[in-house]
């Protein structure tokens, strides 16, 4: 295997000079060096071939052992020396202090076709920020997060990638509700990929512990690595960058509310310096459409990160990192005002995309009382958001009292539409037809965009549990049949109808079907 090494990370920034594998707080530091924890039986369960081609890998590289113990931690890549990185973070809206990769591992940043990647293994195994954990993972975990990762790719989204799914042959002690359970489960790992798993936390534990030093070259590293285009450091330089971070933020977040996707924990640790989606934790799409749903068990009280306050905890955790940079800037004013433009942003944004959704090319001074109409109409009911948008494609405006009847699969229990509600359906069919009018486009045409903005297949959580159950006895078929169907998630794939459906009754409260703990 021959990969084209280039690290920086590594070799530009500070080292913690420590090279034990010790629990300790860092200081001047932007990571440690750290060796993945051998595995006993390492058995590779997928491989992505489109990442493999990203990184310069190729399918004879996978028949020998060498990617195998690499990707399971077994091995190390000549001349490299793996690392942890070191960050803090506010955890439901509280700081944490640091916090760091506790079970992540970067193996290398490889070079290929004018790209930077970083390769990282999670579940690898121990680091100096596991704090009291194992710093390994489990099959459940692994398998939702290797099919959510590259799903969210071809949703486009954006997102880290995954390069691998592999089982250690350990057994690893969780207790998945936090009830007091444990149990022992399938250890396993996932090869992550993206061009840096940097973070807003990397950047406020340096300014918390006031080491602006370092908060320095690790924001010039950044800026010079991922923003070279805004020129040599400076004040004004510091400020475009966190107006693109913003920006980078909205766009990514605009995206999981077009989708219907909840993250579930967006913690500051767990927010993208590139605005990509990152740890796959206790995340899920809406079955029934609603702002106030979140699939995190700890949430589940307050709700601090439910579908409907994405976009203001975005606002919320981007302001702390305004704070992180406030020492390299000293004035306020121009962070201020760049979060003062976010929520006048970010509406723009949300309300293009909405209009996507419904078909409306056009702008109007009506659109945004015609989308929140709709949203409040779909509270009404449990409707299924996924089928609710991708059928909504086949309203025809000269047949609006047929309006229910085009989306009557998105509904859970249609025996709910009491006269009140459907009335309230029908008139909103038939302000969406009077406004369909004003289109230029022929109702074929606008099927076909919509369907480009309303994927007819997500990664539902009851989809993912049967991959994992499958697994756990050593069925990796739908594994492979769900990676595929999701390769190409606005297609009709006919053959794959099995998966347009709603969440069946069963999957309800079963676990890992419905909410699922910061341990899934």
């Amino acid at each position: 295997m021959n990969l084209n090494i280039k690290d920086t990370f590594s070799t530009e920034l500070p080292a913690d000079p420590i090279l034990e594998n010790s629990r300790r707080q860092m200081r001047e530091a932007c990571f440690s060096f750290v060796t993945p924890k051998k595995t006993s039986n390492p058995e590779l369960i997928h491989v992505s071939p489109e990442m493999m081609e990203v990184l310069g890998i190729s399918q004879e590289d996978l028949t020998g052992s060498e990617f195998l113990n690499v990707f399971t931690g077994n091995s190390v890549l000549p001349d490299t020396k793996p690392y942890a990185m070191c960050y803090g973070g506010h955890q439901f809206g509280n700081w944490a202090g640091q916090l760091g990769d506790g079970r992540a591992i970067n193996l290398a940043e490889v070079e290929h076709k004018d790209q930077r990647w970083a390769i990282q293994l999670k579940g690898a195994g121990e680091t100096p920020y596991s704090r009291t954990a194992d710093g390994l993972a489990v099959l459940r975990s692994s398998v939702r997060e290797y099919l959510c990762s590259e799903a969210m790719y071809h949703l486009g989204v954006p997102t880290t990638r995954a390069l691998s799914l592999a089982l250690t042959g350990d057994k690893v002690l969780r207790d998945i509700l936090y009830n007091g359970n444990p149990a022992y489960e399938k250890g396993a790992v996932v090869s992550r990929v993206a061009p840096t798993f940097l973070r807003f936390g990397n950047f406020e534990i340096l300014a918390a512990q006031q080491d602006f030093v370092t908060l320095k070259k690790l924001t010039d590293y950044t800026i010079k690595h991922f923003f070279s285009h805004l020129g040599k450091p400076s004040k004004e330089t510091y400020l475009a960058f966190f107006n693109e971070v913003v920006d980078l933020n909205i766009e990514m977040v605009v995206h999981w509310q077009r989708i219907g996707f909840v993250h579930g924990v967006m913690n500051t640790d767990n927010m993208s310096i590139l605005g990509l989606t990152i740890d796959y934790g206790p995340y899920g799409w809406l079955e029934g459409f609603d702002f106030g749903w979140t699939p995190n068990t700890t949430d589940r009280q307050y709700k601090r990160y439910k579908f409907g306050t994405q976009a203001e905890i975005i606002q919320w955790n981007l302001f702390k990192l305004a704070n992180a940079l406030y020492p390299l800037i000293e004035e306020a004013s121009g962070l201020e005002e760049i979060l003062r433009n976010y929520n006048r942003k970010y509406i723009i944004k949300y309300n293009e995309m909405m209009r996507s959704k419904l078909g409306l090319f056009k702008e109007d001074k009506d659109d945004t009382l015609l989308i929140k109409d709709l949203e409040s109409v779909l509270h009404l009911t449990e409707t299924d958001m996924s089928i609710f948008f991708r059928n909504l494609g086949k309203f025809n405006p000269a047949k609006a009292g047929e309006g229910t009847e085009i989306v009557k699969d998105a509904f859970y229990l249609p025996e709910e539409l009491d006269e009140v509600i459907q009335k309230k359906w029908d008139k909103w069919f038939a302000a969406y037809a009077k406004r369909l009018k004003l289109e230029t486009l022929s109702s074929d045409e606008r099927k076909i965009k919509m369907d480009q903005i309303n994927p007819k297949y997500v990664l539902r959580n009851y989809m993912a549990q049967l991959a994992i159950d499958a697994a756990d006895k050593g069925d990796y078929s739908i594994i492979e049949e769900l990676f595929e169907l999701l390769k190409d998630p606005y297609s009709e794939q006919l053959d794959h109808e099995k998966w347009f459906v709603k969440r069946p009754e069963w999957a309800r409260h079963k676990v890992g079907c419905s909410m699922l703990s910061c341990s899934s």
